[in-house]
């Protein structure tokens, strides 16, 4: 979504919204997450048992997790308030994959007593684990391939042998050798070397890997697996000349793939996991915003009354997401304007020299594809207050699914005399 014609709503509609929610504040688009995470499964059908599941970090909402746990997704987690998410949607047991590093005791115990398959990160956890949590019935381990793979320029992940996760191919021999001999029978692999990636060879290369690998590690140390994990990544075309990766194509690839390694091959059957985030729910988010001030000096500037703690990726990464002025949707862009916040940081600009079309204050924006990483990556730098998420159902209807932060929230974990925000109270400030 990052054409201006290409909304889910009305200039109009969006009006009439913004006198019950004050700007900014994201929204998303229940029936494209619907249809969007009928596409995927539609295009690993022919693996029995398929799942995806949902990266919690690029949007932990419970009422969009709920969604797409409907939609037959289970959750990916790696930490203790996404493992509580899930667990608050009725998503439990073998349908939680708990892939963390640097992971605190408390929060494998957590996902021990769920039933979450435990995906480790490093062969020094196994004793950690097994210490503070116990040894599970099913085990994963993430695979870290190093320098025989290499990812896009400017992918968050950066290259495997300079990422901080997962084990080398020695540590996975000895890994799933140690969990064995503790009496382990069931057992998965995964790996995850790709961000917002954009070409499917990358994933085509992820799977045909894996798939060989698995075929050694079954024939050398006899075990078998029962899953493999091949990750996320998929990304989406934030940018208008940007293409979207067919999944279709993409599992059937796949397909043809896992015929040749493993079925051909006579190795045990196992199902295809995957725990994609980001294309589940990117393209159907909006963070709406209004501008409040114009600056001309050496450049010229639109002041929005969001800023980067409502969408840290421009900001963060450089990243690009489109913009659109609603009503404005056919006007010519014969403008130039850096779009910034009101942060105390000069990276706090969601646009920087865009060709928009003439934008006065009170005019509403639209920042495109802000449904993963948006919300989730917020922050109360500056003061600043966490926005509303609000949801349009497949009826139309709008529904508040996360209220906007208030300063008493803000002051609400201070812990000083007259700290409990009564002054704030006093002055009617909140």
């Amino acid at each position: 979504m990052n054409n201006d014609n290409d909304l889910f709503f009305s200039n109009a509609e969006i009006k009439e919204i913004i006198k019950k929610h004050n700007t900014p504040f994201h929204i998303y688009d229940e029936k494209g997450i619907r249809e969007n995470a009928r596409k995927l499964y539609d295009a690993f059908g022919w693996s029995k048992g398929f799942k995806n599941y949902f990266a919690v970090k690029a949007c932990p909402n419970p009422h969009i997790v709920s969604i797409l746990k409907e939609e037959g997704c289970g959750a990916d987690c790696s930490s203790l308030p996404e493992l509580t998410i899930a667990e608050k949607v009725g998503i439990k047991g073998n349908s939680i994959m708990f892939t963390s590093n640097d992971t605190p005791a408390n929060e494998y115990k957590k996902a021990f007593g769920l039933g979450a398959i435990i995906n480790l990160d490093d062969i020094t956890h196994i004793p950690f684990l097994e210490k503070t949590a116990g040894i599970p019935d099913i085990i994963s381990f993430r695979y870290n391939p190093g320098p025989l793979r290499k990812t896009q320029e400017g992918n968050v992940i950066g290259n495997p042998e300079e990422a901080k996760y997962g084990l080398t191919r020695n540590q996975l021999f000895e890994a799933y050798e140690i969990m064995e001999k503790k009496g382990v029978e069931r057992f998965g692999l995964h790996t995850m070397i790709a961000s917002n990636e954009l070409n499917p060879s990358a994933f085509i290369q992820t799977a045909e890997m894996l798939f060989e690998l698995i075929k050694e590690l079954s024939e050398k140390l006899k075990i078998t697996f029962e899953f493999v994990n091949l990750g996320g990544g998929i990304g989406i075309p934030y940018k208008p000349e940007q293409k979207a990766i067919d999944l279709k194509e993409l599992g059937e690839s796949i397909r043809s793939i896992y015929v040749e390694k493993i079925e051909n091959a006579g190795v045990a059957p196992f199902k295809i996991f995957m725990e994609n985030g980001r294309v589940m729910t990117g393209p159907y988010g909006y963070l709406i915003t209004r501008a409040i001030h114009e600056k001309h000096i050496y450049k010229e500037y639109i002041g929005v009354d969001a800023c980067m703690a409502n969408l840290m990726r421009p900001g963060m990464y450089g990243a690009y997401h489109h913009i659109t002025v609603l009503g404005k949707e056919d006007a010519p862009h014969d403008h130039k304007y850096d779009i910034v916040g009101s942060l105390c940081e000069n990276n706090d600009k969601f646009a920087i020299d865009r060709q928009l079309p003439e934008i006065k204050n009170g005019d509403i924006l639209a920042i495109h594809n802000t449904g993963a990483h948006g919300y989730a990556m917020g922050f109360n730098y500056n003061g600043k207050l966490r926005s509303a998420e609000l949801l349009k159902k497949r009826d139309g209807n709008i529904e508040l699914i996360r209220r906007a932060e208030t300063t008493k929230d803000y002051f609400a974990t201070f812990d000083f005399p007259g700290s409990k925000y009564e002054f704030l109270l006093k002055e009617g400030e909140l």
